[in-house]
C-alpha cells in the first residue's frame, strides 16, 4: 500500500502549485494523510475525493477543527499509524508527541516544517516537511510511506 503524506500546506485556497504536487506525486496513491495546518477548507474538499485522513493543526480555523480530529490512529496495511500535527518548539517535538500514542508502528506528524524519516525505539517517525508553507531553508517536500512486509518512508523534495 502506498500512502502520500503532506503537512503544513498553509493554503488559503487551492492553488496551481498544490494541484501540480497532487498530479505529480499523489494522484496514484492508495491513501493521503495530511498532518495539519491545512488552513483552507478548499484543500480538504479537494483531498476528500480520495481516501483522505487528516488532523487539524495550530493554524487551522475553527471550521477545520469542527470536522477534523487533533489526532488519529489508522490501520494501514496491517500497521498502526498515529497521525498528529504537534505543538510547541521544534526542539523536543518527537518526545512530546510520542506519549500520545500507544502500540503504533508509525507516527506521522507536522508542525516543524522539517522533513524527517527515522526509526526510534522501533517506531518510524515521519514528518513530510512543508509542502507549500514557509520554510526557513526554502525547502519544500512531501512524503510517501509504503506498507508491505516492512514500512518505508521517502521524503520527496518539491
Amino acid at each position: 500500500m502506498k500512502v502520500g503524506v503532506v503537512s503544513d500546506t498553509h493554503l488559503r485556497s487551492m492553488t496551481r502549485d498544490f494541484q501540480w504536487i497532487y498530479d505529480q506525486y499523489l494522484s496514484g496513491v492508495d491513501m493521503i494523510l495530511h498532518a495539519g495546518d491545512i488552513v483552507s477548507m478548499d484543500v480538504v474538499e479537494f483531498l476528500e475525493k480520495d481516501n483522505f485522513h487528516g488532523v487539524y493543526g495550530n493554524m487551522d480555523p475553527l471550521e477545520m477543527r469542527a470536522i477534523l480530529p487533533d489526532r488519529l490512529v489508522l490501520d494501514v496495511g496491517g500497521y498502526r499509524v498515529g497521525l498528529i500535527h504537534g505543538w510547541g518548539s521544534s526542539e523536543g517535538l518527537e518526545e512530546r508527541i510520542r506519549p500520545v500514542f500507544r502500540d503504533v508502528d508509525v507516527i506521522v506528524y507536522g508542525h516543524s516544517h522539517k522533513a524527517v524519516s527515522h526509526v526510534k525505539d522501533g517506531i518510524l517517525f515521519f514528518n513530510p516537511g512543508t509542502a507549500t508553507g514557509y520554510s526557513a531553508s526554502g525547502a519544500h517536500s512531501i512524503g510517501i510511506l509504503e506498507f508491505g512486509d516492512t514500512i518505508s518512508g521517502t521524503i520527496i523534495p518539491i
